[in-house]
């Protein structure tokens, strides 16, 4: 989740020494650093059961499950994301300390402070990568899960799926299906 923008400009390399010794994390998107904020229990135990399943499934493959502690660049300039779910099966990503550059798979689960962001200029940025297979958003209000994959001209067109409460999500990317309930297992909605 993000909070308020800092307002000085930052070189991506100032911006990746910076953050290493910072006690939060921090995105990074044209010179901008948008400070992480806390997120919901829901949002966690989507984050957690989503995580789990995709660890497990994918234990004896060379594929790794990262959680919103590992950054994604999408390039050597930027902008760097903490994207809530990011699976990477490529030896590009075999060394990587604190960035991953070719992540197959990418989740973000919404909330309201965050949901215009990952579904306009954060997803315009993550189908800069060329790697990226998938892109999952993650209902955290109630259930609701949607996935985006490219199109013949990936430039232009990347083409939407969405997945009924009852019925099982494939990812493609890492040959997986998962049900639509075990994603939101012990997930309480906030009721009014």
């Amino acid at each position: 989740m993000i909070a308020n923008p800092k307002p000085l400009p930052m070189l991506p390399l100032d911006y990746l020494a910076w953050e290493l010794q910072q006690p939060t994390r921090h995105e990074y998107i044209d010179g901008r650093i948008l400070a992480m904020t806390g997120a919901s229990a829901a949002h966690s135990t989507i984050v957690t059961n989503l995580s789990r399943e995709l660890s497990n499934s994918l234990r004896s493959t060379p594929c790794r499950v990262f959680t919103s502690d590992m950054k994604v660049q999408i390039t050597a300039a930027g902008p760097f994301f903490y994207p809530d779910v990011a699976v990477t099966c490529s030896e590009q990503d075999d060394e990587a300390t604190y960035t991953l550059d070719a992540p197959c798979l990418i989740v973000e689960v919404l909330s309201p402070s965050t949901e215009a962001f990952d579904r306009g200029a954060k997803f315009a940025q993550y189908r800069r990568l060329s790697s990226l297979q998938e892109y999952v958003l993650i209902d955290s209000q109630s259930v609701g899960v949607e996935c985006f994959r490219p199109g013949p001209d990936r430039e232009r067109t990347w083409i939407l799926q969405l997945y009924a409460p009852d019925s099982e999500i494939f990812f493609e990317s890492i040959d997986l299906k998962l049900s639509i309930a075990a994603i939101y297992e012990k997930v309480r909605f906030l009721t009014a």
